[in-house]
């Protein structure tokens, strides 16, 4: 049965004080056109009360698992026949356990065993509650079966820590589950990469690149601004987890190899603004290498070229490649671009005394097959936005042309 683009959505609201974000939430959610039903654990009502939803959602809350006033006393089947889309928020590291967990003891994780619908979370929990890795483990599974995850946003926290673990503003989960009428990239999948990959020589030393993935981590937030649903696949950062519906994070670029191509097939566009290693150690070592010789030889592979690949699919999504070089920028740009068979490239100058790895502005020389265009040295949270703009314009002309 065809879905109504998520215009039902089952809210599920659990025991933190983040529920009381829930409310304008459920506005936010209602403001984009969306009929919004309220599913409350016992917890939740400790923090808010469930005829503040209701009053909100213009709907009955429910509470209870086997609810005499439901059909055939029956409310989770009914509500899971009913919804385009379960959401969750907040969802706290007791929720997600149970979720991944199969555990069914209480309606809204009956529901969410019940329900075809997609499942979103939105977790918000204390931050160390958010780096155990019972926890991590838990979204690993729960992302294994097409949970997409929003968030968690970085910040001080109720308890007065400061890290990951805020719920995301409702604005912004209301945008990623109902993009705003308008929104060039609505309904659009986008995969995007990011950041380095490190190819381990022992198991303290590996090689690398200066990459940051400040670039790739807001290009990433700017399409999803533009209405895309936008997976990304991020090698080793230390930036906060971006606006996006979910990250995939790897380490080696055969690990970003395997993450790009399993999901390669869902995408419109593929994005690749990862700083891929060319090569790997074709032996690394068990043990530190220790400093005995005067010299040292290592004997390098070269990797899966992971971008030619996602181009070389057919039918190709609408790919978008970077050239990151040091001189004849644009001669090699332009060469990356034909031989690799993209859509477009971005090109810009490494190695100098602004832009770049490691730096927060950049600029960027744009070419596809028949233009170009400059975008000037900026920050890159600007410079993603007009880079997302010029996406969608090429993406949006390659479909309006027959092919």
């Amino acid at each position: 049965m065809a879905r109504r683009n998520s215009s039902r959505v089952v809210l599920g609201v659990g025991g933190g004080i983040s529920a009381y974000k829930s409310v304008d939430l459920t506005r936010r959610l209602k403001e984009r056109g969306c009929e919004v039903r309220v599913v409350m654990t016992q917890a939740a009502t400790a923090f808010v009360g469930p005829l503040t939803f209701q009053a909100v959602s213009g709907h009955p809350v429910r509470t209870t698992l086997l609810d005499p006033a439901a059909e055939a006393g029956m409310g989770h089947i009914e509500l899971a026949r009913w919804a385009d889309r379960l959401l969750i928020a907040p969802a706290t590291a007791d929720l997600m356990a149970r979720l991944a967990a199969g555990i069914a003891d209480d309606l809204l994780t009956t529901l969410a065993l019940a329900t075809e619908a997609p499942l979103s979370l939105a977790p918000a929990m204390n931050q160390a509650m958010w780096r155990h890795p019972a926890t991590q483990r838990n979204l690993d599974i729960l992302r294994s079966r097409g949970a997409q995850i929003l968030g968690p946003a970085e910040g001080g926290q109720a308890c007065g820590d400061v890290g990951p673990g805020r719920m995301l503003e409702p604005l912004e989960i209301a945008d990623i589950i109902r993009p705003p009428t308008g929104a060039p990239l609505a309904g659009a999948r986008v995969l995007l990469t990011a950041g380095p990959t490190r190819e381990p020589l022992d198991p303290v030393r590996f090689l690398g690149n200066r990459s940051s993935g400040k670039m790739g981590f807001a290009l990433a937030e700017a399409l999803t601004d533009l209405g895309a649903r936008v997976v990304l696949v991020s090698g080793p950062t230390a930036l906060p987890a971006p606006r996006v519906a979910e990250q995939v994070c790897v380490e080696t670029a055969l690990e970003m190899h395997a993450a790009v191509l399993s999901r390669a097939a869902d995408c419109d566009l593929f994005v690749a603004t990862a700083a891929v290693a060319d090569y790997r150690p074709a032996e690394p070592l068990g043990q530190k290498i220790k400093k005995d010789a005067g010299e040292l030889t290592l004997r390098l592979v070269r990797n899966p070229d992971i971008l030619a690949e996602v181009a070389a699919r057919r039918p190709p999504p609408f790919t978008v490649g970077f050239a990151a070089e040091t001189d004849r920028v644009e001669e090699y740009a332009r060469d990356k671009l034909v031989r690799k068979g993209l859509d477009l490239i971005a090109a810009n100058h490494v190695g100098g005394a602004r832009g770049g790895f490691e730096r927060d502005e950049n600029a960027l020389t744009l070419i596809w097959k028949d233009g170009s265009r400059e975008l000037p040295m900026r920050g890159k949270t600007q410079l993603a936005r007009e880079l997302a703009l010029l996406i969608v314009e090429r993406y949006l002309e390659r479909h309006a042309t027959p092919t």
